[in-house]
This record gives C-alpha cells, sequence and structure tokens, in this order.
C-alpha cells in the first residue's frame, strides 16, 4: 500500500519514533505512466484503484497468480459508470489499466457488492475528492462484513468528511476537504486471534495488551465468540485476557459479521468436545484462496470431518486426528489455522508458513515466543 501511494506521488516516511507522516501530492502533480503491484493485498487492489482514477495519467494494476483470481468486476465496472476509462481485456480481473484524466464526476451509482465490502469501502474513501461526491447504492444477495464499512464511514467523519447512511444499503460522500491530523491506529484484532484461541487449545491464558474498549473492528467480537466456545474473557485496564481450561464447545454462528474471523473459529472448532456449523461466509470463496473448499479439504487430510455447506463449513469432532502436510494455498489465514491446530495435533506441517508476512511479519517469532512462556 505504501508503494502504490507513493507512485501516486504521496510522500510517505517514518519518524524517528517510527510513526508514518504523511504528506500528500500538490494538486498540480504530472505524473508519467504508473503500474501498482498489488501482491495478494485485497485492500490495495479495490481501496487504490477509486482514487488512482484521478490522476491524470493510466495507472495499471496486477499481482500475484492467485490475486488474479480474486473478483474485481465491481470495481471495474463501478468507475466505468463513473466515467473512468478502464482497459481489462473483458476479464474482471487483475490486469487491469485505468486511464485517468484528473477529476472524477461522482454521482449515484448502484453496485452488487456482495462478495466483498472492500468494494464498497474503496469507492467511499475516495469520494470526497469526487467532484459530486458519491451516492452508492448496494444491490445483492447480502452484504458481508457490513462493519467494515461502518468503519469506513467512522473514519471518514473523523477526517471531517460529511457521510451518511440514509438506510441500510445506501451511503453519501458529499465533496469537500479531507483533514489531515495526528491519527492512532488501533492494533488488528483479527491478528490476535490465533493467539488467544491458543489458550482454549492448551488450557492457560493470553493477554493482549492495549484492546480497544471500543471499536468499530469486527475482530471485537473474538469476546463472545470464544466466550461460547469455552473461553473466560477479563479486561484489566486497556489488556483482554483469554482463558480456557483445554475443554472447547462447539458452536452454531453466522459470521457475515467478519468473515476474517472465520479461520480461528474454523481451527477451534475442529478441536471442539462437539458439533459446529458456522455459516454467513460465502465470500471467503473469493479471498487469496477458495476459503471454504481449502478449510474442508486440509481438515479431512488429517483426519477430520468437515462438510462445505453452500455459505459456510460444518464439523463434527473426531478423536483421531493426525499429521500430515498442511497446505497453505498463498494464504496467511490458512497458515495461522493449521498453528493453532497443531498445537494439539502431533505432525502437522504448515507447506509455507512465510505468506504470514502479508499481515504479521512477526508472526512466527511471537508464536514461539507465546509457547516458549507455556514451557
Amino acid at each position: 500500500m505504501i508503494e502504490a501511494l507513493k507512485k501516486l506521488g504521496t510522500t510517505i516516511n517514518r519518524d524517528k519514533y517510527g510513526d508514518l507522516v504523511i504528506i500528500p501530492p500538490t494538486t498540480d502533480i504530472s505524473l508519467s505512466e504508473v503500474s501498482i503491484d498489488c501482491g495478494l493485498a485485497g485492500t490495495v487492489m479495490r481501496f487504490v484503484p477509486p482514487m488512482a482514477a484521478l490522476s491524470n495519467t493510466s495507472v495499471t494494476f496486477d499481482g500475484d497468480e492467485a490475486a488474479r483470481r480474486r473478483p474485481m468486476k465491481t470495481t471495474i465496472d463501478s468507475l466505468r459508470e463513473l466515467g473512468v476509462e478502464v482497459e481489462d481485456q473483458g476479464t474482471g480481473s487483475l490486469p487491469f489499466t485505468l486511464l485517468g484524466t484528473g477529476s472524477i464526476e461522482g454521482g449515484e451509482i448502484t453496485i452488487d457488492a456482495s462478495s466483498s465490502s472492500q468494494f464498497v469501502s474503496g469507492l467511499l474513501l475516495a469520494a470526497p475528492r469526487y467532484t459530486n461526491g458519491l451516492t452508492l447504492h448496494h444491490a445483492g444477495e447480502h452484504l458481508p462484513s457490513l462493519p467494515h464499512i461502518e468503519m469506513t464511514i467512522d473514519c471518514l467523519k473523523a477526517r471531517g468528511v460529511k457521510a451518511t447512511q440514509p438506510d441500510a444499503l445506501t451511503w453519501v460522500v458529499e465533496p469537500g476537504p479531507i483533514s489531515g491530523g495526528e491519527i492512532s491506529i488501533e492494533p488488528d484484532l483479527s491478528n490476535a486471534g490465533p493467539f488467544i484461541a491458543a489458550a482454549l487449545v492448551l488450557g492457560g491464558s493470553v493477554t493482549i495488551k492495549n484492546w480497544p474498549k471500543e471499536t468499530t473492528q469486527v475482530g471485537k467480537h473474538f469476546e463472545e465468540l470464544l466466550t461460547q466456545m469455552g473461553a473466560t474473557v477479563s479486561r484489566n485496564g486497556l489488556d483482554l485476557s483469554f482463558a480456557g481450561n483445554g475443554s472447547i464447545k462447539g458452536i452454531e454462528v453466522d459470521l457475515g459479521i467478519g468473515g476474517e474471523l472465520a479461520p480461528v473459529i474454523i481451527a477451534l472448532a475442529v478441536l471442539a468436545d462437539g458439533p459446529s456449523t458456522i455459516t454467513g461466509i460465502a465470500h471467503l470463496r473469493g479471498h487469496e484462496t477458495d476459503r471454504l473448499a481449502a478449510l474442508t479439504a486440509e481438515i479431512n487430510a488429517i483426519g477430520g470431518n468437515a462438510t462445505e455447506l453452500p455459505d459456510g463449513i460444518q464439523i463434527n469432532p473426531v478423536a483421531n486426528l493426525h499429521g500430515t502436510t498442511w497446505h497453505t494455498y498463498e494464504d496467511h489465514r490458512m497458515a495461522t489455522a493449521a498453528a493453532i491446530i497443531g498445537l494439539r495435533v502431533p505432525g502437522i506441517v504448515i507447506e509455507d508458513i512465510s505468506v504470514v508476512t502479508k499481515t504479521m511479519p512477526e508472526f512466527v517469532s511471537l508464536w514461539n515466543n507465546m509457547l516458549e512462556q507455556t514451557a
């Protein structure tokens, strides 16, 4: 993301404390042709194009092979409806090129964001710079990860942007300036998932420092979800502790609120004492890999009993799980799910642990340090 923004003229440096200092480009900046590597990051491929289309040059987006399989048609179609010329060879996926003219009129559009809330957030974040702002309607079977859109609206308001939600599936962003200032970014609660899950698997407690008391992150739901599965949750100031006794309860839950929580809950369900059904996560098929198919395949490969559902997965307890190579499918959450299961099932070999570097490069060292403290 930092490299993408730099290529679009933004200056980003770190100060002596390690904090990011971000200086937006001047309004008269002139760019040559730009090429942006999205890697495997959905936020880059879906958040940057609606902003990059404001430039006065052509911007090409591409990414890893797995990224080329992720759905991008909604972003491409949305920009075309807003008057942006997009070349994508008719694939509706990476790679594609935007031909910017320096401005976007904005106005009112309707999209289908059933496969990812990122399609909505990406447009809303850029909308204050559209000449007429943006009125965005969602029309589709469902809308996953709604809290992420609520987070987007809150972020816009915090920067002085007038953003409203007149009804459940409509968002309005008025044109206007975006204020600067000093912003403190919350820790990513979804990345805490594997660590707090370890408390249930091994019995014991794990404390996460600086867990916000109020937040729009969907990771906050780990408190109630892990409580349902047998954890005891307690707070000491800004720190939140999760404790377990080694026994894990099965769960029946709709995780449409945030699919990134699902791999942790599914991994715990594999080790639970009773059956579990996790639904509302059909959109996980469009992530780094088809997570529903991948999780089902890998769970069954270790002797588990997992059944893929139209919008989720059903898991029945199996006593005699066994170790084998757990394939990661270029997906960081597949790797961390394996790490959780491997706490109890000897011989789990994670095929490529390096995939965790996408969101948490220090995962292995933090994981090992946690386990050393239990010895």
